[in-house]
């Protein structure tokens, strides 16, 4: 095998080698959609995510206009999908809402993020 035959398979190898470990559960979409609005409270705030993620390690926070948490605490992921996790709200009044949002992929990487949306 050439030497530069050989440095094609190292550089081939390594790069399958080191695909999963830059996996990280990136936000896709949201219901309530990011800085949407809508004419009805949600009943709950549900993210999508690129990877699955780890409940026990991953959460969902809901912050009125004034900052003040109003979700239910009760973070969990889909019981048919691991990459959607949702909270649950009460009845919202009109204003606009901060998501705040932490999520440990399965492959243990975290990543975070903020989102608003508007209850009219």
């Amino acid at each position: 095998m050439s030497s530069a035959t050989r440095l094609s398979a190292i550089t081939l190898c390594a790069a399958f080698a080191a695909g999963p470990a830059f996996a990280h559960a990136h936000l896709r979409s949201a219901v309530p959609a990011v800085d949407s609005t809508v004419t009805t409270s949600p009943t709950s705030v549900a993210i999508t995510f690129s990877e699955g993620v780890e409940p026990k390690f991953s959460t969902i926070e809901v912050d009125d206009p004034t900052g003040k948490r109003v979700d239910k605490q009760d973070t969990h992921t889909a019981p048919d999908d691991n990459k959607v996790l949702s909270v649950s709200v009460p009845n919202l009044p009109a204003g606009t809402y901060k998501v705040i949002w932490h999520a440990t992929a399965v492959d243990t990487h975290k990543t975070e993020g903020t989102f608003t949306f508007t209850v009219k």
